[in-house]
């Protein structure tokens, strides 16, 4: 997983969805777009867990995914399984915290769906 500066702006071209985005009913303007800015608005809302899943998974997306916003280090596991590319950390997390979270699990308990095997960062 890349780490993007927390003052950089998005990249050129890319979509920037907010977490209430529906990417099914916008498939066709995704898939236009080499990258997809998904925004937390908060730490606690995990909607755009659930976009990147549909994106990889339903829709098939190959292009980034990054997450911007309320990013804290220990949501990356969560954030490469779910198929994110990069990652625009909290202005006040360290990327050495946020880069020994991503070694902290090699395993995971849940199965993959079949649809999903292949998506960065997840297991058969």
């Amino acid at each position: 997983m890349r780490f993007i500066a927390a003052d950089a702006a998005p990249a050129e071209g890319a979509l920037l969805l907010d977490s209430d985005a529906d990417v099914l009913a916008r498939a066709e303007e995704i898939r236009r777009h080499a990258v997809v800015v998904l925004r937390f608005p908060k730490w606690t809302d995990g909607r755009a867990y659930s976009q990147a899943v549909l994106l990889r998974g339903r829709l098939r997306y190959t292009g980034e995914i990054h997450a911007t916003g309320e990013v804290l280090a220990d949501m990356l596991p969560l954030l490469r399984r779910c198929g994110f590319d990069a990652a625009q950390l909290r202005a006040d997390q360290k990327l050495e915290t946020a880069q020994r979270a991503l070694g902290w699990f090699d395993t995971h308990y849940q199965t993959v769906p079949p649809e999903r095997a292949g998506v960065a960062g997840t297991q058969p």
